[in-house]
């Protein structure tokens, strides 16, 4: 959806990386082919009301290489949505020195203007040590003068508006964009977003409490004395828990955008409670 109404809008799109024309589980299927024929079909590519070029390519497996070649495509072709997928995060592992010297640095090195946006899945999803962390804390690491966006985000209509807020911004603040896509909420019913979601409101840097299936209503806000701010999918855990319903003094809160930090946001948040007493952190990696 995103996708499509990017191109509606005039704005081209050019997708890479291992198996992302089919989708690195099965969250995209953009090219599908006819099992008699093996001839390929790319819906994206046949709206009537498009006015952009939509491509999508599987890349080697090859990190570095790819990564490189898309950083060069995204600085000489600024006005299109750049997009490069890892098929597990750990995979920009051989591409560090493409993000190091070049992604993160660029802007203040050359006065390159990036845009290109990084999909990484992440966390804990039992695929093994080596697939266990898109190692999210480098990024951030490398967040300094306003050079990275980097988003965690929660729900389909996030990551809906996320997108197109992205495409958005090509011209008047390109950033690259760095998104943490956890495989284990590709099908939590915790991210399923109204139609209203996506037809109306934004990008929210910051999700405050919400009820979550079988809750009928929200304690009020003067019941809550310590604030949880997470981040990603540590949140579906959360509030899955059978704590959660237990402990009606504790909020659960999003942070859904980790750079550049949602300082006001944050603050406006936690003023909203007149009876806080403690704020924590949580997330599921180190």
């Amino acid at each position: 959806l995103a996708f499509a109404t990017i191109l509606e809008e005039g704005v081209p799109i050019r997708i890479t990386g291992q198996d992302v024309e089919r989708g690195t589980f099965s969250h995209r299927h953009a090219v599908l082919r006819d099992v008699n024929t093996g001839k390929a079909y790319t819906p994206l590519q046949s709206l009537p009301q498009a006015k952009a070029a939509f491509e999508i390519f599987n890349s080697p497996l090859s990190e570095y290489a790819a990564l490189g070649f898309e950083f060069g495509y995204n600085i000489q072709s600024g006005s299109r949505l750049v997009i490069w997928e890892a098929q597990y995060g750990d995979f920009i592992n051989n591409a560090q020195a493409v993000v190091d010297e070049f992604i993160v640095s660029a802007r203040d090195k050359w006065g390159q203007l990036p845009s290109l946006v990084i999909l990484l899945p992440h966390g804990y999803e039992g695929q093994g040590p080596d697939h266990s962390s898109g190692r999210l804390e480098r990024f951030l690491s490398m967040t300094v003068d306003n050079n990275l966006r980097v988003a965690n985000c929660t729900t389909a209509a996030q990551y809906f508006h996320l997108l197109r807020r992205q495409a958005a911004l090509l011209r008047v603040d390109p950033l690259p964009l760095v998104v943490m896509t956890p495989k284990s909420l590709l099908r939590h019913p915790l991210t399923i977003s109204p139609l209203a979601a996506f037809t109306g409101g934004g990008w929210q840097p910051v999700i405050d409490r919400q009820p979550v299936p079988g809750e009928q209503e929200l304690p009020p806000a003067e019941t809550v004395r310590r604030m949880v701010l997470c981040s990603g999918k540590v949140y579906a855990d959360l509030v899955s828990s059978e704590l959660h319903a237990a402990h009606p003094e504790t909020g659960k809160a999003r942070v859904e955008q980790l750079a550049p930090f949602p300082t006001h946001e944050v603050r406006e948040l936690l003023e909203s409670y007149p009876n806080l007493e403690e704020v924590v952190w949580v997330q599921e990696e180190p």
